[in-house]
């Protein structure tokens, strides 16, 4: 069975929320899939799931969350190879802020990039001031993932 780890970056609880609200989605796909609320490097190093989903909210002037700092310090301070990571991005943010939109996911999707991972499909980027409730994206977005035929899938 194929391994997902969702990682979580969140300030209020709303990329929690959408990690919850997606995760039967990928069960029922045949994942056993673990949400990381305070993940840290090695949970995509030493464990190296199939899969790793990023739900990652942005504070402030394009910050990354604090329950998320550590492992993004830790990404950048180590600079881990990981060319072996497939994963997928769900940015959350505010357009009102402007150039800082959604800058911690993709700050992070530029990291992940740069040391060698490989994003399935498009980033998708959840807007407050145009979706109310963030899964009323995300769960569309998922199903669209999930068909795409590049992820591993049990078989």
């Amino acid at each position: 069975m194929p391994r997902l780890s969702i990682a979580v970056g969140t300030m209020y609880g709303g990329a929690l929320d959408v990690a919850e609200q997606v995760k039967p989605l990928f069960e029922e796909a045949g994942y056993e899939v673990d949400i990381l609320e305070q993940p840290v490097l090695a949970d995509i190093t030493d464990s190296t799931p199939d899969l790793v989903l990023f739900c990652v909210s942005t504070t402030g002037s394009g910050d990354f969350p604090g329950n998320f700092v550590p492992f993004v310090r830790d990404l950048q301070t180590q600079s881990p190879s990981l060319s072996s990571l497939s994963y997928g991005l769900i940015a959350l943010g505010d357009s009102s802020y402007g150039d800082t939109f959604c800058g911690a996911g993709r700050r992070l999707d530029e990291l992940l990039s740069d040391l060698g991972a490989r994003r399935l499909g498009e980033r998708l980027e959840i807007d407050a001031m145009e979706t109310f409730m963030a899964d009323d994206a995300a769960l569309p977005w998922v199903e669209a993932w999930l068909a795409s035929e590049q992820l591993p899938v049990n078989s």
